[in-house]
């Protein structure tokens, strides 16, 4: 199946969508998902891409899926990038030790309900 026909790839992206518009255009800052919704989603949204990407590329589309050690190279380098390099380097970043667990619970919600060959047939991981 197309990562694009997903709903629960697109789940995260709209919910991404939304949250920008509400803090870049009405200016509405909710405390706990300004700091943590887009850590959450981060995950299952770069790397669904990443996925339909491969899968545009790929010989046998509907047999590609990322396997664990991938999905969790994908987290270290979101982890040593955002939380690690970006905050020595700048200050408008700011390590936060709960954006790595949002991170995780994306990179888990990726692993089950977007990294598959089918919503109704996952894979045997």
């Amino acid at each position: 199946m197309s990562v694009l026909k997903n709903p629960f790839f697109w789940f995260p992206c709209i919910l991404f969508w939304a949250n920008q518009y509400l803090e870049k255009i009405q200016g509405l800052f909710l405390p706990l998902l300004h700091s943590y919704l887009d850590d959450l989603l981060a995950i299952p949204v770069v790397l669904g891409i990443t996925l339909q990407a491969f899968r545009w590329m790929h010989q046998d589309p509907t047999q590609l899926v990322f396997t664990k050690k991938q999905i969790i190279i994908g987290l270290v380098y979101f982890g040593l990038l955002f939380e690690g390099f970006l905050p020595a380097w700048s200050s408008v970043y700011v390590r936060d030790p709960l954006d790595l667990v949002c991170y995780a619970i994306g990179a888990i919600y990726f692993w089950f309900f977007i990294n598959n060959k089918g919503i109704g047939n996952p894979i045997k991981k």
